[in-house]
């Protein structure tokens, strides 16, 4: 059992079958007010294993005093119809009980377990005193799984594209509006005033689309980006 003995400590023990008959168990200890045992007593089929829980009670632990607790598994084989399992103990005859001894072993952590226990309570609250200064930069595995980095990235490659549309559509307006102010200077009727007006419209509309789109994947990549 290991220390330190303030709380329940809980130890497993596994009982197998290795007969082809069924088996009934029954586990004691010589200090029953210090153990509580889950279950104590049952029956173990042929091959089947069982699961028991020895729970020592919380107590006062001395090094000096030498452990005297021991436990006994008791088995005999079951015999057939089985109702009543005291009645099966109490007519049990000595030679066909089978029984294994164990005795209790307590150890406290040494030195070095308890170093390393105080270092762990000392450097949580350093932690959390650096998460309240401030966020802590987060690494992209963290921060984004495969599906949403997979997302931005087709997000960009998308906003990039468009971009490229946005510019490409702007040199043409630009050509055009060029050709057109040429049209204008060799029509004498036509008014100055109103294509220059169109002209600027025409150019600053595919640029004020170019800087929305910029400001949009700028955006995706600051969030990829962290």
């Amino acid at each position: 059992f290991p220390g330190p003995f303030t709380d329940v400590v809980t130890t497993n023990l596994k009982l197998r079958n290795p007969s082809d008959r069924k088996v009934c168990f029954k586990v004691k200890t010589t200090a029953p007010r210090r153990y509580c045992v889950r279950p104590n007593s049952g029956i173990i089929d042929p091959g089947s294993s069982v699961i028991v829980s020895v729970m020592l009670q919380p107590f006062d632990y001395d090094p000096n005093e030498k452990s005297k607790h021991k436990f006994m598994v008791q088995t005999t084989y079951a015999p057939p119809n089985i109702t009543d399992m005291e009645a099966v103990w109490k007519e049990a005859k000595p030679d066909e009980l089978m029984d294994s001894k164990l005795r209790c072993v307590f150890e406290m952590p040494n030195e070095n377990d308890k170093l390393n226990d105080i270092d762990a309570s000392k450097s949580a609250p350093v932690l959390n005193a650096s998460k309240q200064d401030g966020p802590m930069p987060k690494p992209h595995s963290v921060s984004l799984n495969d599906t949403e980095t997979r997302k931005l990235v087709e997000e960009c490659k998308r906003l990039q594209a468009e971009i490229m549309k946005l510019t490409d559509e702007n040199r043409h307006l630009r050509d055009e509006g060029l050709r057109l102010r040429k049209v204008a200077h060799s029509d004498k009727s036509g008014s100055p005033t109103a294509l220059a007006l169109r002209d600027n419209g025409s150019n600053s509309l595919p640029s004020l689309l170019v800087v929305i789109a910029a400001i949009f994947i700028g955006f995706f990549l600051g969030k990829f980006i962290l």
